[in-house]
């Protein structure tokens, strides 16, 4: 999953993350539907599902697919929205651009741009912290703490952009098929285990939150708010509907069948997963999946399967920061954030001030949060955004577009806008970490945006 859409000025049009001269021609369109059904499967896989499901399990129990269930189920009305407003507006600037567009106020763009970086922040963060916890450990023996090496990791990271990092599509498909992979190995066990009669299916159906029907709602839904986690990237799929071949067409399927496929892989590893390790077991884990195949009753190298999640998760982080200093540039670009954080190196053209501070936040949220603090906080921030998304789908329809494009059943975004306001709510019995995590991040960038303003006003 990553977090990459690029600022729009605030007039409500977009611009891409370096602006070019305008007398240069625009994207290529190069993708066809199954590029961009397999681009958007690997947006979404990655640490979410690799990291973050035995924290799930920890705080609905047994019937860890229930909550990986109703995710899916947010993720698709939401999914909706965007396939009618990329199909709208077939522009690489996404939540922010369709913000503008709706509301025209600046600061609300500016608030839901920065609002997606941050979401890739720490995502990329809780990556960090996976990457150094029990997947690296069944490699190796180090006595670094988890801390210092998940520092380090972000460190790798920004030093791998500051050369520069040169992607395709065809990279993209490589490093889905390998995190793909993980997971089918994940089925195939639980598939064995069926078939053996291996594992405990009484399981499926325990739920660990007791007391009244509130205190099961609410620990169901703080659940469905961490599983989240693994669900977001879809969004950041419009990025590429300047490159995409008839993207009125394509996209609906793409994003659909992406978020149905991951949504389908991701309710049978939950399956599997609490069907062959108990769920104190798996919370515990920092390592969930490897738990799942050490269980599995199937001769699968520990250490190959280790080291496959560790390449999953190295690529969600180095997708996130990549995206976010992108992002952070832009945003410099465009003035609404200072004009220093533009700056680039001048052999490797590479955003240096803006690697520097994803790095530096990166950093900071590394150093006070775990997988489960830092996953559900990323959760937290894009359904505030997807809140928006959806509302601004039901502003636009007043708006009239020449072409013909999808058009969602009304019904579906203002369930989408009440589901993603409900799981962002304290209904979700989310800690309150979260909560000041997110708000000193968004703190820092209002912070960011004034001393801005102070200083447009006073070169003017």
């Amino acid at each position: 999953m990553s977090s990459g859409e690029a600022p729009v000025t605030t007039s409500g049009t977009s611009s891409t993350t370096a602006p070019v001269p305008a007398e240069e021609p625009g994207l290529r369109r190069v993708l066809g539907p199954k590029l961009l059904i397999l681009f958007v499967i690997g947006d979404i896989l990655g640490t979410g599902i690799y990291a973050t499901t035995g924290k799930v399990a920890g705080k609905v129990g047994g019937a860890l697919w229930v909550p990986f269930l109703i995710g899916f189920v947010v993720a698709i009305l939401t999914a909706a929205s965007y396939v009618e407003l990329v199909g709208k507006y077939p522009k690489a600037a996404g939540a922010a651009l369709y913000a503008q567009k709706a509301f025209k106020v600046p600061f609300l763009t500016f608030i839901i741009a920065f609002m997606v970086m941050c979401s890739g922040l720490s995502s990329a963060s809780a990556a960090a912290r996976a990457f150094s916890g029990d997947y690296l450990g069944e490699l190796t023996n180090d006595a670094l703490s988890p801390t210092l090496i998940a520092i380090l990791f972000i460190l790798a990271l920004a030093a791998l952009n500051l050369r520069g990092v040169s992607e395709s599509v065809k990279t993209n498909v490589v490093l889905t098929l390998v995190e793909l992979t993980g997971l089918l190995i994940i089925l195939a066990i639980g598939a064995w285990a069926v078939l053996t009669g291996d594992g405990e299916p009484s399981r499926l159906t325990e739920f660990e939150t007791s007391g009244s029907g509130y205190a099961l709602l609410t620990g169901v839904l703080g659940a469905t708010a961490l599983g989240f986690f693994a669900f977001v990237g879809f969004e950041d799929s419009v990025n590429m509907a300047e490159e995409t071949k008839d993207p009125q067409r394509t996209f609906p399927r793409a994003i659909f069948i992406g978020v149905a496929v991951t949504g389908t892989i991701y309710v049978l590893v939950a399956l599997v997963s609490s069907l062959l390790v108990d769920h104190k077991t798996l919370e515990g884990s920092s390592g969930p999946l490897l738990e799942v195949v050490k269980a599995g009753g199937v001769d699968f190298p520990h250490k190959l399967f280790a080291l496959i999640a560790l390449f999953a998760v190295t690529n969600s982080a180095l997708i996130n920061i990549m995206m976010a200093s992108r992002l952070c540039y832009g945003m410099a670009n465009e003035r609404i954030l200072p004009r220093a954080m533009g700056r680039v190196l001048a052999r490797r053209r590479t955003p240096v001030v803006g690697i520097a501070f994803v790095s530096l936040l990166a950093i900071g949220l590394v150093s006070t949060g775990e997988i489960e603090g830092l996953g559900d906080t990323t959760a937290f921030l894009l359904l505030c955004v997807f809140a928006v998304v959806n509302v601004a789908v039901l502003v636009l329809r007043r708006d009239r577009v020449e072409h013909a494009h999808f058009r969602t059943p009304t019904a579906l975004p203002v369930l989408g806008a009440l589901t993603a306001l409900i799981l962002a709510s304290p209904l979700a019995d989310r800690p309150a970490d979260v909560y000041i995590r997110a708000g000193v991040l968004v703190a820092i960038g209002v912070a960011l945006w004034a001393l801005n303003k102070l200083a447009l006003r006073a070169g003017a």
